[in-house]
């Protein structure tokens, strides 16, 4: 109960906040740019620092991690409602992914320790079942408190959360055992560095030259760093296995389109459409409830053969963004509802494949840090996502969502690549 509050913060935050992004540009006065870094603030500080967050975890113990993250996450989120700017809401968001990249990791590395090894299947499934329902529930409930109580109200949902937690964890868990474990924080940094320069190429293009020239010589030196060092948060060996390097950036594509669909979808509803951030939450809900509800179903079919799955997920979600593009004047039915049920139904498809592919891509001691590196990818791909729904939020739904089908085709035919024809065990590079 104390993982699944805590982590039910981070779920619920992220999708409930996505309805609420107009109604907080217009009562802040900002610009698309910066609401952009609302977004973009919270996973920069995910993306960059979830690996580390794993490390301390592991270092300092679970249970202690989990309670320090769930502080810090609710403090940032009782600033990010307080906030009287968009900046400060920005750098308050940036806080709440430095809690949520301890939360994240801490929670479910805390069921397998406390769980013995003939419960934690079930204590995990546990854990799964419970944050696809907040998943679901992010949208509506986001849209209901933003049309009563105003945007500031999604964030005083984690609050309580998080105090419910941290009593939970004080009172009920063991500490548990502590480790000497390496903080990669320099390679953190230029991760950090390297993510945000490459979001300003976009989201200020006054300084194009400027933020160009430190995404490359900051990411340079991430790459040399990680490759010089004894324990690399990026372990770059892992990458000259083929299978694991394109189920990587098939991750990457994919979940790169699902973030421009999903950043633009909410604008066209309220600003176009007119509709009410209640009836916008509606429109996720045909995709959270295809997710949760099918792709623990399509991942047992996938045991028997992944190939189908993998082909078929990405070719059905493209179909769902052709859809939510194409039938932009039609009904709030046909152009939204069902188009997301498609769009749901290819993710349910392909999400427990994708992952299992990139867990037997590598050896077992390696799955570890092969689970926290594709997970990075997924937030480096929603960060790139934002990033280029902003260029597109001007040039119609038609553009954006030919944008996100095309990276979700691109991500295809990496995995059709794959799925057709898999390397063998022994063209796949050794670990050195």
């Amino acid at each position: 109960m104390a993982c699944v509050l805590a982590s039910s913060m981070a779920f619920i935050d992220g999708t409930a906040l996505t309805v609420a992004l107009p109604s907080l540009k217009q009562d802040l006065g900002a610009d698309l740019a910066s609401v952009q870094w609302v977004v973009n603030a919270y996973i920069l500080a995910l993306a960059s620092l979830t690996l580390i967050g794993g490390a301390v975890a592991d270092a300092r113990g679970r249970r202690n991690t989990l309670i320090w993250g769930c502080a810090v996450f609710a403090v940032a989120s009782a600033t990010c409602a307080l906030a009287p700017t968009v900046s400060v809401l920005i750098v308050a968001r940036f806080v709440q992914g430095m809690g949520a990249a301890l939360v994240t990791p801490a929670s479910l590395a805390l069921i397998g320790e406390v769980y013995p090894q003939s419960e934690r299947s079930a204590a995990i499934g546990a854990w799964a079942a419970a944050s696809a329902l907040t998943t679901a529930a992010g949208p509506l409930l986001g849209g209901w408190l933003t049309e009563n109580f105003g945007w500031e109200a999604v964030f005083w949902i984690n609050p309580p959360l998080a105090a419910g937690a941290i009593a939970l964890l004080w009172s009920q868990v063991p500490a548990g055992a502590r480790k000497s474990v390496p903080f990669d924080v320099l390679g953190a940094g230029l991760l950090t560095l390297a993510l945000g320069a490459a979001a300003c190429t976009v989201t200020a293009p006054d300084h194009f030259v400027e933020a160009a020239v430190v995404t490359v010589v900051a990411g340079g030196l991430f790459v040399v760093h990680e490759s010089r060092i004894s324990a690399p948060m990026m372990p770059f060996y892992l990458f000259r296995r083929t299978t694991f390097a394109r189920l990587n950036l098939a991750t990457l594509l994919i979940y790169a389109g699902l973030a421009v669909a999903t950043f633009l979808l909410p604008f066209d509803l309220v600003e176009r459409r007119g509709l009410s951030p209640a009836t916008a939450g509606v429109s996720f809900v045909p995709f959270t409830l295809a997710v949760g509800l099918l792709s623990r179903r399509f991942g047992a079919l996938a045991d028997r053969g992944s190939a189908p799955f993998l082909i078929g997920g990405p070719v059905v979600a493209g179909l769902g963004f052709g859809l939510l593009g194409g039938l932009a004047q039609a009904s709030f039915t046909a152009g939204v509802l069902i188009p997301m049920g498609v769009v749901g139904l290819g993710f349910a498809l392909l999400v427990a494949p994708l992952t299992a592919g990139v867990m037997s891509s590598v050896d077992d001691a390696d799955t570890g840090l092969a689970s926290g590196i594709n997970n990075t990818a997924s937030r480096i791909a929603q960060f790139i996502g934002v990033a280029l729904a902003g260029l597109l939020a001007s040039q119609g739904m038609m553009l954006g969502m030919s944008v996100a089908g095309a990276l979700t085709a691109l991500g295809g035919l990496s995995l059709a690549g794959l799925a057709l024809g898999r390397p063998s065990p022994a063209s796949e590079a050794p670990r050195t």
